[in-house]
């Protein structure tokens, strides 16, 4: 009689994906994958990866890097601080004698946990460690009949111990990759295609009318609701920028210059308010237009409704001295957000 792995292997062989870091033992263009994939479906991350790695093929060249250079080549895959904690680890690699070669060490880099480690050890260096990410909970708790939650402190612990007891040793790169081809392509979300399941016989929650209710979740994340005024100023050639800090969503990436409102502002509240009113020099009246309104950008724990204005000045204007100015010519040179990219994209578009 097969095993569960045996199985998961044979089925691989017969439907994996062709992928192109799977085709490398380099930790290096692993980890890149991983990094990428944490968050980002396999068909949006192909070409990230493609142009990622062509122009940073090694931890020498990303170290190198300008960190404004790294998150231009992130910008629209969302999870900038992926981002930041690569070109950080990378310089932290270089200074410790390159990419580590133990468990711990791969563990230890900025942005790595203990799936992305399993995954590069045992992609990388064969080394007998079982990842369990979301398409593995849902094949094991389907599989077995787990309802525990596997966001749980218990259920966690629980699945960890499965997913090691029914790895295979001796091919742990190759069954790693298949449970998780499994989970994606076959044992997916909603409507999974357990006619073709080999693992049909024997699945408690398929023999049970389970499958729709596993894997189980006890924990929803809180949705907030944000709302974004932003300004695009034309002064003849030139508009204005910002780099955004803090702790907060798109940290060091940069937009136009904006109003945060706890609701959304009519255009007269927005005009008349002290806010806008303070960027502008005294006594200047700059032409003011709404060009979008009420742009909805939904993030993973929070929706945003943003306005777009336009500010037009007089090329000697002396107004939003508090920003970046830079010529119109240069704003493709700036990593954005995807809703700053998108407004980009319409405001450069000829006859806007």
């Amino acid at each position: 009689m097969e095993s569960f792995s045996e199985k998961m292997i044979e089925w691989y062989e017969e439907n994996g994906r062709d992928l192109p870091w799977r085709a490398t033992k380099d930790p290096y263009l692993i980890w890149i994958s991983e990094i990428i994939l944490q968050q980002t479906r396999v068909a949006q991350g192909y070409d990230y990866y493609q142009r990622f790695i062509e122009r940073f093929p090694d931890i020498f060249a990303l170290a190198e890097a300008d960190e404004d250079e790294v998150m231009k080549y992130w910008q629209g895959l969302g999870y900038y601080s992926r981002a930041r904690n690569l070109h950080t680890a990378a310089r932290d690699m270089i200074d410790s004698g390159g990419f580590p070669i133990t468990y711990e060490g791969v563990r230890a880099l900025k942005g790595v946990g203990e799936y992305t480690a399993a995954a590069i050890c045992s992609f990388a260096y064969g080394m007998p460690y079982a990842v369990v990410d979301g398409n593995v909970y849902r094949v094991l708790s389907r599989w077995l009949g787990i309802s525990i939650p596997i966001d749980s402190t218990k259920g966690k612990r629980i699945f960890a111990r499965v997913a090691d007891e029914l790895l295979d040793r001796q091919r742990p790169g190759l069954y790693n990759q298949a449970i998780m081809d499994f989970g994606a392509l076959l044992c997916t979300p909603v409507s999974p295609d357990c006619v073709s399941c080999p693992l049909g016989d024997s699945c408690v929650a398929h023999l049970k009318r389970l499958v729709g209710s596993l894997p189980v979740k006890c924990h929803k994340a809180k949705v907030t609701n944000r709302y974004f005024n932003y300004i695009y100023v034309r002064m003849g050639a030139y508009t204005y920028i910002h780099k955004r800090s803090g702790n907060d969503i798109w940290k060091n990436l940069y937009e136009l210059p904006l109003i945060e409102t706890e609701r959304e502002w009519t255009e007269e509240e927005f005009y008349a308010s002290s806010q806008f009113r303070g960027m502008l020099a005294n006594g200047e009246e700059p032409v003011v237009r709404l060009v979008r309104k009420g742009v909805k950008h939904v993030l993973s724990h929070r929706v945003i409704y943003a306005n777009f204005y336009e500010v037009i000045l007089p090329d000697d204007s002396t107004s939003f001295a508090n920003y970046q100015k830079i010529s119109l010519d240069d704003l493709h040179k700036f990593a954005v957000s995807r809703l700053v990219n998108q407004f980009f994209s319409l405001i450069l578009e000829p006859n806007n």
